[in-house]
């Protein structure tokens, strides 16, 4: 059971950030077996296994970003694997980086049950865990850093269900099965949606968060409820652009209300053009950024305490915030996750004009 004794807001991200606010201590030898305690002249060795690249924070955000913080805070190795959400091969990766050496795993699982052997063999090796964004699903973990997953799911739900009127009927496209922050999402949106007085017609998990796979589904549901359809509840900006292809091929109107997460570039165009109602933005550079001080720390052989804890491992949620046409410029623009010049290619300059986004 999660016990939340504190939640960063957005503001208190880049102060957590500049201070240092990690309480570190001297650890008890922990991290000595398997890591390389810098033996060749490097100041330790990290390993950093994403889930996937169909989702483009992973490649195009979280891994740089991570990069570049453990760069700037010593000598350390980076070891990257992306598993192209293939649990097998994230297990193969996983142990490919134990054999290296490695000092500590930053893990973002691909399957939040079948990581549990990594972290069991990781701390068979005394090789400290961080479980990224996704929350494995057992073992002794390190630290557990995250966004407020529930929450995202009730922001979705309240803009979708506030925009509705609070009236009219619903799809939902939810994230894999295999995530358990997918599981977060949904009980979150469902809270608010299951009392607001819209109608879930019809829901789908989607596998591997694939967005040609929500967009078959999608098509199939405008078929069974052609014209009945006023809002998608999409987990994700993929899940989004999928059941959006699948209406624009159908010709639907009027234009249902369309959720999304993750504030994506083609997301955030979206939203510009009409075509998606929200998304909802995580400031992925404060999370990876916090990830690298946190496996630093570990590799250095300190332990470090967070703001909460999720069944007794140190936990930081960063807190989600809801993205519309209306504050693009006081968020994913404020704060450099795009420029004005990303978002308004030649293809959106008017929309952007309209929006006021220049």
């Amino acid at each position: 059971m999660m016990r939340r004794t504190k939640t960063l807001t957005a503001i208190a991200i880049g102060s957590l950030l500049a201070t240092g606010a990690l309480t570190a201590c001297a650890s008890d030898g922990g991290g000595d077996g398997g890591g390389n305690g810098g033996g060749d002249g490097s100041d330790g060795t990290i390993g950093l296994l994403l889930p996937e690249s169909k989702t483009s924070r992973y490649e195009a955000f979280d891994r740089p970003l991570f990069e570049a913080r453990v760069a700037e805070l010593g000598n350390f190795e980076v070891l990257y694997s992306n598993a192209d959400q293939d649990a097998a091969k994230q297990q193969q990766q996983a142990e490919s980086a134990l054999a290296s050496g490695v000092d500590v795993l930053v893990l973002d699982p691909v399957d939040a049950e079948a990581a549990v052997s990594i972290v069991n063999e990781a701390s068979g090796q005394g090789v400290p865990v961080v479980s990224y964004d996704r929350l494995v699903a057992g073992g002794d973990l390190a630290y557990y850093i995250s966004f407020d997953n529930e929450q995202v799911g009730v922001l979705q739900g309240e803009a979708l269900t506030e925009k509705l009127g609070g009236t009219g009927s619903i799809i939902m496209v939810n994230g894999s099965p295999t995530d358990g922050n997918a599981a977060q999402f949904k009980q979150g949106a469902h809270s608010v949606i299951d009392d607001s007085g819209v109608t879930v017609l019809a829901e789908f998990d989607t596998p591997d968060w694939s967005p040609d796979k929500a967009q078959e589904w999608v098509a199939g549901q405008l078929t069974q409820f052609a014209g009945q359809i006023n809002g998608v509840y999409a987990a994700n900006d993929g899940t989004a652009g999928g059941a959006i292809a699948a209406m624009k091929a159908a010709n639907v109107t009027p234009w249902p209300i369309v959720t999304g997460q993750d504030a994506e570039l083609a997301g955030i165009q979206r939203i510009v053009a009409g075509d998606q109602y929200m998304t909802v933005y995580k400031a992925i550079k404060a999370e990876a950024e916090l990830a690298a001080e946190v496996a630093v720390k570990l590799a250095q052989g300190e332990t470090v305490e967070g703001d909460t804890d999720t069944d007794g491992v140190p936990t930081t949620l960063l807190t989600p915030v809801v993205v519309t046409v209306d504050n693009i410029m006081d968020t994913v623009v404020a704060d450099g996750f795009f420029t004005v010049d990303d978002i308004c290619t030649a293809e959106y300059a008017d929309a952007c004009a309209a929006a006021g986004i220049q």
